[in-house]
C-alpha cells in the first residue's frame, strides 16, 4: 500500500513509536524506506556550513544507524539520510524527490517546538511546517501499539466540509477498501463562540446536527458506496474532544483529518489546534490529508467500491 515511505526522526525515545510505525510498514509492503535526520537545529547558521566538511554528518549517520540496528535488520530496501539544514525544509525536499507517498513523524515536545521557532525566526514547529505543505499524506504517531499490528479495520475520517478535508475522507475511503475496514466519516458542531462557551440555542444546535448529518451523505455518500460499516456521523462540541470521543467509541485504529480548516491564510492554517490535539492524544495514528492522493497498491474500483483490476498488491 506505502511504496515509497520517509521516516523523519531524531534517534531518541521520542520518534520510537513513530519509527515502529514506519518500519513494520516498509516490511509488510515491501516498501523503500528513507530514514531522514536533520543536524543542524541546535547550531547557528555559521556552523551548519562546516557540519559536512568536520565529519559530524558522519559521525550522527553512524549513531542512527545503530540506534535502530535490530529492527534495520529485517529490511532489504532502506536508506539513512543525514543532512545539515532547516528541519521542515529537508524533509520536505528530500519527500519531493524520492516521490514519497507517505510520511512518518513523532510529535515534538513544547520546549522543542518554542526553542526552534524563536531560533530559526519561524512560526510553528517542524510538524507544522512538513503537515501544511507535503504532497503526500503525513502520519503523527504519538502512542505506542504493539509491533506489527497496525492493520486498520476501524477508521475515523473528520470533515469540516472544505475541499481540504474531502481530500482526507477519500483518501480514507481508499484505505478502508484495500482494508476492508469501517470508516465513520464525522462532522462536529462547534457550537462554541471565541470565549468557549456554548453561543447556539438547543433548536439550533439540533438544526446544525440534522444538517451536517444530511451534508454529509450528500457530499461523500456515493463515493464511498461499497465500503462496509460506512457510517456518517455529527454532533456538537469541541472538534478535538470528539473526534477523540468517537475514536474512542469505534475503537478506531487510524484517524484522518485535513490540517487546512475554511481558513484561507496560510499563516493562520496551521495544524497547530485541531490536528495537533487529536494526534498527541489520540491513542491511534493520525494521519494529515490535505491534497488528493491515491493509493499505490495497483487496485481499481468501479463506482460501487468493487475492484475491477488489480496491478500490483492485493488487497488485505
Amino acid at each position: 500500500m506505502f511504496k515509497d515511505i520517509l521516516l523523519a526522526i531524531t534517534p531518541s525515545e521520542l520518534c520510537d513509536c513513530a519509527a515502529d510505525a514506519a518500519f513494520h510498514f516498509a516490511q509488510r509492503f515491501e516498501s523503500r524506506l528513507v530514514v531522514v535526520h536533520v543536524c543542524g537545529m541546535v547550531q547557528g547558521w555559521g556552523e551548519m556550513e562546516f557540519l559536512e566538511s568536520s565529519g559530524e554528518v558522519g559521525r550522527i549517520k553512524a549513531s542512527v544507524e545503530e540506534y535502530y540496528k535490530d529492527k534495520l535488520k529485517g529490511l532489504e530496501n532502506y536508506e539513512i539520510k543525514v543532512v545539515p539544514g532547516v528541519p521542515h525544509a529537508e524533509i520536505l525536499r528530500i519527500a519531493r524527490k524520492m516521490n514519497s507517498d507517505l510520511i512518518v513523524m513523532g510529535p515534538h515536545t513544547k520546549e522543542y517546538a518554542e526553542r526552534r521557532s524563536r531560533q530559526w525566526g519561524m512560526a510553528g514547529s517542524t510538524l507544522e511546517q512538513v503537515s501544511q505543505k507535503s504532497r503526500c499524506p503525513v502520519m503523527i504517531v504519538a502512542k505506542s501499539t504493539p509491533y506489527g499490528e497496525h492493520n486498520f479495520m476501524n477508521i475515523v475520517a473528520a470533515t469540516d466540509f472544505s475541499e481540504q478535508a474531502d481530500c482526507a475522507v477519500f483518501y480514507g475511503g481508499q484505505i478502508a477498501r484495500h482494508y476492508k475496514a469501517g470508516l465513520s466519516v464525522f462532522h462536529c458542531v462547534d457550537a462554541g463562540g471565541e470565549s468557549g462557551r456554548v453561543s447556539l440555542g438547543q433548536e439550533e444546535i439540533r438544526r446544525s446536527i440534522e444538517t451536517a448529518k444530511t451534508g454529509l451523505e450528500e457530499r461523500y455518500g456515493d463515493k464511498l458506496r461499497g465500503i462496509k460499516n460506512c457510517s456518517f456521523d455529527a454532533w456538537e462540541g469541541m472538534p478535538a474532544m470528539e473526534i477523540l470521543k468517537l475514536a474512542r467509541m469505534r475503537e478506531a485504529d487510524l484517524i484522518l483529518m485535513a490540517h487546512h480548516t475554511r481558513e484561507t491564510d496560510p499563516e493562520k492554517a496551521f495544524l497547530g489546534s485541531t490536528v495537533v490535539q487529536v494526534a498527541l492524544n489520540a491513542t491511534c495514528p493520525t494521519m494529515s490529508v490535505n491534497r488528493h492522493f491515491d493509493l499505490r497498491c495497483g487496485l481499481m474500483y468501479d463506482q460501487t467500491g468493487e475492484v475491477v483490476s488489480e496491478t500490483g498488491m492485493a488487497a488485505v
